[in-house]
């Protein structure tokens, strides 16, 4: 990242992104259980007509909004990449399970806000990057 001071969104994400990547690695399972109190807590909009439902690839997503990413963490569970654009610095996390994403999404709601979830990745950005990312990614936008 670079020198600036980073600003409330982008450390909360920071932390998210840390606490999950520890929960992964210490060997938490994402079970059925972990997938309902994700749901219980989330609002989910509606599907928009995209055309395009990005892969779960970091690079290519990052791609399809406009960046050229920084991986930050490259690991079994999952790829982090951080994008720092003029409208906004945002996350880009892909997991290679979906089970690791709902782990994370678990980990990740006691920051709370509001992600871009598709399968196997999810986008941590301001909600007017959420909503414009949306139309060219797919995804849903989920208030954790």
């Amino acid at each position: 990242m670079s020198q600036r001071t980073l600003g409330p969104l982008t450390a909360r994400l920071l932390q998210a992104g840390g606490l999950a990547l520890l929960t992964l690695t210490t060997g938490c399972g994402g079970g059925s259980d972990e997938t309902s109190k994700v749901s219980s807590n989330s609002q989910v909009t509606a599907a928009p007509s995209a055309g395009v439902v990005a892969p779960a690839k970091v690079e290519v997503i990052a791609g399809l909004t406009g960046c050229k990413v920084k991986i930050r963490t490259d690991a079994d569970e999952l790829r982090e990449g951080v994008c720092e654009t003029a409208k906004g610095d945002y996350l880009i996390t892909t997991f290679p399970e979906e089970r690791f994403k709902l782990t994370w999404l678990d980990s990740a709601s006691i920051y709370g806000g509001k992600y871009l979830v598709g399968t196997r990745w999810v986008v941590s950005a301001p909600e007017a990057l959420l909503k414009e990312f949306r139309s060219e990614l797919g995804g849903t936008i989920q208030q954790l």
